[in-house]
């Protein structure tokens, strides 16, 4: 996959325009640098690459080099990016970042028994050298058949030179069994028969 982004030095205290965005770079043995670079360019990059991608960025000085995008500021009202950190990497040392799950196949359990498909861990935290990097990881759920069976994080197959962080043994997927909804039964009151025209009520009788 072939990232690429430009952006331009920018000076402290630089004012940009409101179509610029304003961004860092930074790495381990670097110092940091001050970006600006088009909003409409990165939200079209970022959209591909999200944070576990490699971009290659090309800041006019020297080389381009390979970053990653590691944390974006977003604007609470028109949820357009504000600022956004670049880390540079190295390509002969292994770096940590979030790597998203993608869910694929069909499970028996939701498709026969009309089971519940629930997963609370949408990405792990892995160890890989840049060039191992890959933008998400499968997991099949077609091995949830019944609702016993359980996906947990030793199970997940990782990419070729990439290791989970935390090797835990947490469910990440399985199949829950519905709900059902019993309704309370309806009380019905019983009806209250009206005295009959001939007998006569105890009030009636002591007033007579």
């Amino acid at each position: 996959m072939d990232l690429k982004l430009t952006a331009e030095l920018r000076a402290d205290k630089e004012k940009i325009d409101q179509d610029s965005l304003p961004a860092v770079l930074y790495g381990k043995g670097r110092a940091n640098a001050n970006l600006k670079l088009k909003i409409n360019d990165f939200i079209k990059i970022f959209k591909t690459a999200g944070e576990s991608n490699l971009v290659e960025l090309n800041i006019g000085t020297d080389a381009p080099v390979k970053v990653l995008i590691k944390d974006v500021q977003f604007e609470l009202v028109k949820d357009l990016p504000r600022h956004v950190d670049f880390y540079q990497v190295n390509m002969k040392e292994k770096i940590r970042t979030e790597i998203p799950l993608h869910f694929i196949g069909e499970s028996k359990a939701v498709k026969e028994l009309g089971g519940v498909f629930l997963h609370e861990i949408t990405e792990v935290e892995v160890e890989c050298l840049p060039s191992d990097l890959s933008d998400h990881i499968d997991v099949d759920i077609s091995v949830l058949n019944t609702y016993d069976d359980e996906i947990r994080m030793q199970d997940l197959k990782l990419p070729a030179g990439m290791k989970l962080v935390h090797d835990t043994n947490d469910i990440v997927a399985q199949v829950a069994e519905p709900k059902v909804e019993v309704e309370a039964p309806v009380e019905v009151a019983a009806p209250v028969e009206a005295p009959k025209a001939e007998e006569k009520t105890e009030e009636e009788t002591k007033k007579k």
